[in-house]
């Protein structure tokens, strides 16, 4: 892992300045919105346009990207990004934050693809595992270090949301002035999603589930914070708690995940994750809930990249770059319902509507997992690609990358069966 980050540091540099700029906004927006005034179902409007923008991101950003070449677009969303942060603060109207959030997430998602092309294309195939490891953990550690952010000011100023725009302007100085060659962009041929739900319906089903707990998580978290009476601090120790949950159990899960049936694996950690989400039901108390922010993180994160393996094991190696596109519009679509649905849950029910909405997703995919084993029988394990780590925000660039890495592990293990039979 060492010689991956040293062959590729400044993109990592600018990809955790960037996340920084990322991960702060989220919350910012939902503790100022609330100082605003701005009602739960605003607020959950103002959430869901991200994901809004990144799903329509990721079906026009390669397109645009082919068209007018990564340097351009790359500057040009960049430019964006850093007006938008400013102009929060300036224009405290939920409308116009919703507007300004769709065209944020639409340049996040071109902003990912293109830092990840060039990531990928300077990445040889021997280091891409140890790359997209290294990458996971880069990306989560933005988002934790983004929550000290909050701390350090009043989110009723200016201050703070000019720090986030000069730290996302920064970020793209290592990225731009580290990369020399421009990325291939290639296109793959489409898998329909019904076609795709043939192959694997758990993972279709799943992924689709899993989209509504990483949009509630990350965009409705300081929502709820707030609605529960929490301090700035405990606001953003409790998202921390979620990603540093996450980024701990990755790595354990993902191993387990390549010596047992995938499934048995998704039940118990959903099933985990649904009884966790139950707890602040019986104790609001600040310890109780980053237990359960921790808990829900670490098995809410790896159960997506263990949905994907698990799709993986049932496509032919030709297939699985153009399903990664289907997972992701799959991913997409429910993440932009997820914080309206979670809104209107704590609308109903209190804050606890946050929980209560994470629950029923985590017993939701329980249950189909549990059905799903009764359909047909698990691969062999010596059959079955090794666990890669790969988060929700992955664009189109990492799930190839993602799926190269399977198709890699899949070679050498055929390889390895030869050497021993030869």
């Amino acid at each position: 892992m060492t010689r991956a980050f040293l062959m590729s540091w400044p993109l990592f540099l600018g990809i955790f300045l960037l996340m920084v700029g990322n991960g702060s906004q989220g919350t910012l927006l939902g503790i100022r919105g609330n100082l605003e005034g701005f009602s739960t179902l605003h607020l959950s409007l103002v959430m869901s346009a991200y994901f809004a923008g990144f799903l329509g991101g990721s079906q026009l950003a390669p397109e645009l990207i082919r068209r007018v070449g990564h340097i351009r677009v790359f500057a040009a969303l960049a430019s964006f990004i850093s007006a938008i942060l400013i102009l929060y603060p300036t224009i405290t109207d939920p409308w116009v934050w919703i507007a300004l959030r769709v065209v944020f997430g639409f340049c996040m998602c071109g902003v990912y693809v293109t830092a990840e092309s060039w990531l990928n294309s300077s990445t040889p195939n021997n280091l891409r595992g140890q790359t997209l490891s290294l990458y996971m953990i880069v990306q989560t550690g933005g988002v934790v270090a983004a929550q000290a952010l909050p701390m350090l000011g009043d989110p009723s100023q200016y201050v703070l949301f000019v720090v986030v725009s000069v730290l996302v302007s920064i970020s793209f100085a290592p990225i731009l002035l580290s990369v020399t060659p421009t990325p291939t962009f290639s296109s793959t041929k489409r898998m329909g999603i019904a076609q795709l739900f043939k192959v694997s319906p758990l993972g279709c089903v799943g992924i689709l589930l899993m989209g509504g707990v990483y949009s509630s998580t990350f965009g409705m978290a300081s929502v709820f914070g707030t609605s529960a009476g929490l301090s700035v601090s405990q606001i953003s120790l409790f998202i921390a708690a979620i990603y540093v949950g996450g980024l701990i159990c990755q790595f354990p899960i993902g191993w387990l995940s390549d010596r047992m049936d995938r499934r048995r694996l998704i039940l118990a950690t959903a099933a985990m994750g649904a009884a966790v989400a139950v707890l602040p039901f019986l104790s609001l108390s600040f310890p109780v809930l980053l237990a359960v922010g921790a808990v829900i993180g670490g098995v809410s994160n790896p159960l997506y990249g263990l949905l994907v393996a698990h799709t993986a094991d049932f496509l032919e190696p030709d297939d699985m770059a153009s399903a990664s596109g289907q997972l992701l519009f799959l991913n997409g679509f429910a993440a932009v319902i997820g914080p309206v649905i979670t809104g209107f849950a704590m609308g109903t029910v209190g804050p606890n509507g946050f929980f209560l909405f994470l629950a029923v997703l985590f017993a939701g995919l329980t249950l189909y997992a549990g059905y799903r084993m009764t359909r047909r029988p698990a691969p062999a394990v010596s059959e079955t690609g090794d666990f890669a780590p790969v988060l929700p925000t992955a664009s189109v660039v990492t799930m190839e990358a993602v799926a190269e890495s399977y198709m890699d592990s899949e070679d050498a293990e055929e390889h390895e069966e030869e050497d021993h039979a030869a």
